[in-house]
């Protein structure tokens, strides 16, 4: 079985690292004409260039913070003038920031909602009037375990990530009847840059272990015994995009080897 994407146009952002650009990658092999955004200019060349290599054509890309309002818009104006109409957004933009919640201000909370929230708000605004003009379209917002079970000290992105789940289902419901589909994936342990950089940090501050070590310490509690890799979790995000998704719509899939104690 072939999953295909060929003649839809896909906007995916936070698209020039980890989970976001294997995504990228695997709609761009999948015959997805592909927009990565994300806020370095000089970050999003390179996925560019990774991408091309892997996938045999390259994404086009537009530098931009989906935490703005304006930033929003010029986006979906730049990436439709570049690649045409969008069939598909995938809301990954997003960085895990976690605290005591007597220790987290109004202006971290406020951030933490505009960029893993309101983006996808935003974002799906903009783009939903156009899918429902053509009656096809799929929205995918990427979220992570921590919505369906917040952990304590798991504010503010368990919280954002919660009310993502929620934006699901209503967006779902109301963008049904004109064949828009609206699902979330829900991330667990997957390798990428973000682990990397905690083993790094953990190395600064006098851990030796190595990655692999890092890695293999975070599988015990994981069911299936590993991380994830990025490619299996874009390979469930293509299955939703494509029209073998078709009857799929309103869910919020766990992608982490069983670790959720929530279905």
């Amino acid at each position: 079985m072939q999953v295909r994407l060929d003649g839809r146009t896909a906007l995916i952002t936070g698209g020039s690292l980890g989970v976001g650009r294997a995504i990228a990658t695997r709609f761009v092999e999948a015959g997805a004409r592909v927009v990565i955004a994300a806020r370095r200019a000089e970050v999003l060349a390179k996925a560019s260039e990774a991408i091309a290599a892997a996938a045999g054509a390259a994404p086009f890309t537009v530098a931009a913070d989906v935490a703005d309002a304006a930033d929003c818009a010029r986006l979906v104006r730049e990436a439709e003038a570049a690649a045409g109409p969008i069939d598909i957004l995938v809301n990954n933009a997003g960085t895990s920031k976690r605290g005591r919640f007597l220790d987290i201000d109004d202006a971290t909370w406020q951030s933490d909602l505009d960029l893993k929230l309101f983006a996808a708000i935003r974002l799906a605004r903009l783009l939903a009037p156009g899918m429902i003009a053509r009656r096809w379209g799929r929205i995918i917002n990427v979220l992570n375990t921590g919505a369906k079970a917040p952990p304590a000290e798991g504010a503010p992105t368990a919280v954002s990530r919660a009310a993502g789940m929620a934006l699901t289902k209503v967006l779902a419901g109301e963008l049904a009847p004109h064949n828009v589909l609206v699902n979330a994936l829900l991330v667990g342990r997957i390798k990428s840059d973000q682990w990397v950089r905690r083993h790094e940090a953990g190395a600064q501050t006098g851990s030796n272990a190595s990655l692999d070590d890092y890695y293999g310490e975070m599988s015990k509690t994981i069911p299936l015994g590993r991380v994830g890799e990025a490619d299996e979790f874009s390979a469930v995000a293509c299955l939703l995009a494509s029209g073998l998704g078709g009857y799929v719509t309103g869910t919020a899939i766990n992608v982490d080897g069983g670790l959720c104690p929530v279905v």
